[in-house]
């Protein structure tokens, strides 16, 4: 079984797209989450799925149905060099093992040193080691 995100990622970049994310979920439904600067169009969504569609075919990997979209004003923080992109902007993290009794954390996101995540929470900086993050979210602001 190939590496699909691996496969994509240049794919998506030579579109001009970012990958995000991909879910596979029951059924055989793919989910493919692209951004770009800017953000996404339903047209960048559509073009994305006419692309793929046929590269799939070509390289004959399974799947039933196919969802590209964008992955929204929360977008999800999945790779380290996404920590460096989002630096000054509000974060929300759920973290595998609590700290200060907390498995949540929101704050501003300061930078990616080496492995380590630094937000400032309530006026405290603090560091969170990477390997503890279990999801991190861009928090919209209103």
């Amino acid at each position: 079984m190939m590496d699909l995100p691996a496969r994509l990622e240049p794919v998506l970049a030579g579109l001009g797209y970012e990958l995000v994310m991909l879910e596979r979920a029951g059924r055989g439904l793919m989910r493919i989450f692209i951004d770009k600067p800017g953000g996404i169009t339903i047209d960048d969504c559509v073009a994305v799925s006419n692309h793929l569609t046929h590269l799939f075919t070509v390289e004959n990997i399974d799947y039933d149905r196919l969802e590209v979209s964008s992955p929204g004003l929360d977008r999800p923080l999945v790779k380290p060099q996404d920590y460096v992109r989002f630096a000054g902007e509000t974060v929300t993290l759920k973290l595998r093992v609590p700290m200060d009794n907390r498995r949540r954390l929101s704050g501003q996101l300061v930078e990616l040193e080496g492995d380590a995540v630094k937000l400032i929470v309530d006026g405290t900086e603090m560091s969170v080691d990477l390997r503890n993050v279990e999801a991190a979210r861009l928090k919209p602001t209103v």
